[in-house]
């Protein structure tokens, strides 16, 4: 509280704007603000699925970023927040508040639109709800840094900013941009928070910033993704292919290799000598053998649980289906041979993310995505194998 001395804070109104929005790759205007976008709106009119159209709607690696003096700071913002029949409630979407690069704390808004699933209706169904404020309180005084990481797993409308002091862009870090392009996994799954994804962790302790391009069940090698990477300016570039085309069953190993040349080459036509990794799938040992497509499993639902298990023949591989295996010694091969003439194309093994011993400690919990612990677990090995003296996003003289 202000004493007899001191002037109460004046209450400052900062409209959403581009200014202080990082990892997002559009801002489409809407009646009361902005809803950010990971992937554009040419890129977003070539798509014709719903869960990919969910998923780049929601702002995983998205966040707030400028310097101020203001000890209160509230965003209102109008979530979508996500219902399943069946299923008990979900929590809100969580807001993390970074101060100097510490996470202080976190919150969720109020409100919100509700989006109704039917996992085996295969429907969906949104009703529109009022917007809420996210607030964050008793901050340090004076000049600080401040992140507000959006919710991973939930769409956020931006309308507002407010604080008590004024607002300005955070100053050019020098800081190397890293683009990722990965699975529900890298999306965020089961991670605790925004802020603690795998690769959000794996940015941080590589010093920096990411633009996350991880969505969840569409890793599928689409032409647009392709070139939505190649348009992005990125100093650093990782692509995580695999669980995603065997879980859709999408296609076979005759389509796959050449559609991994196309969406690597259409990479460097934008990105001729950028660092370029790419990273085959973690362990998940119901897809290591058996090809997909990947069923739910509804009987633990009411309970909040859901699991998946593979339904497709074994039998099949030889005939062209697609496992994790295949695919990680046919990504394999591939990045051999692409190597011998770009020195910028670099592999990892996914395993030494997650593998057979890390399963036995940390099994994933519906047999498909790791939980929060097994995010840390790999972001912590992502940016110990990555960004060593000797590894493909080492900083280079």
């Amino acid at each position: 509280m202000p004493t007899d001395h001191e002037p109460a804070p004046t209450p400052v109104t900062t409209p959403p704007t581009p200014d202080p929005v990082r990892g997002a790759l559009e801002l489409e205007p809407t009646a009361r603000g902005v809803l950010p976008h990971r992937l554009p709106a040419w890129a977003r009119a070539q798509n014709t699925d719903g869960q990919l159209a969910m998923a780049e709607a929601q702002p995983s690696g998205v966040r707030l970023a400028f310097r101020t003096r203001s000890t209160a700071v509230a965003l209102e913002t109008l979530p979508t927040k996500r219902v399943y029949v069946g299923a008990p409630p979900r929590p809100d979407g969580l807001y993390d508040l970074v101060v100097d690069g510490r996470l202080v704390d976190r919150a969720s808004a109020p409100g919100g639109n509700t989006l109704t699933l039917d996992m085996a209706a295969g429907t969906a169904e949104t009703v529109p709800g009022p917007p809420g404020t996210v607030r964050f309180a008793e901050l340090p005084a004076g000049v600080k840094d401040i992140e507000i990481w959006l919710p991973h797993n939930e769409a956020a409308e931006l309308l507002a900013l407010r604080t008590d002091a004024p607002v300005e862009p955070l100053p050019e870090s020098g800081r190397r941009v890293w683009l990722h392009h990965g699975s529900s996994i890298s999306h965020g799954s089961d991670a605790a928070s925004p802020s603690t994804t795998w690769p959000a962790l794996a940015a941080a302790r590589g010093g920096v910033d990411l633009v996350n391009l991880g969505l969840g069940g569409a890793a599928l090698l689409d032409p647009f993704t392709a070139r939505t990477l190649r348009d992005t300016p990125a100093d650093l570039i990782s692509v995580k292919i695999g669980i995603n085309l065997v879980n859709a069953d999408l296609m076979r190993l005759r389509a796959f290799t050449p559609a991994v040349h196309g969406f690597l080459d259409t990479i460097r036509e934008g990105h001729p000598a950028t660092p370029l990794l790419v990273v085959t799938p973690i362990l998940c040992p119901i897809h290591e053998e058996t090809p997909g497509p990947c069923a739910p499993d509804f009987s633990e639902i009411a309970e909040g649980r859901i699991k998946f298990k593979a339904v497709g023949d074994p039998a099949e591989v030889a005939a062209g289906k697609l496992t994790l295996s295949v695919i990680r010694d046919e990504l394999t091969r591939i990045v051999r041979q692409r190597a011998a003439d770009d020195p910028h194309l670099h592999l990892l093994d996914g395993r030494e993310l997650y593998g057979e011993a890390d399963h036995a400690e940390l099994p994933l919990p519906d047999e498909l995505h790791p939980d929060a612990a097994t995010h840390r677990r790999m972001g912590e090995r992502f940016a110990a194998l990555a960004f060593a003296p000797d590894g493909p996003f080492a900083t280079r003289p």
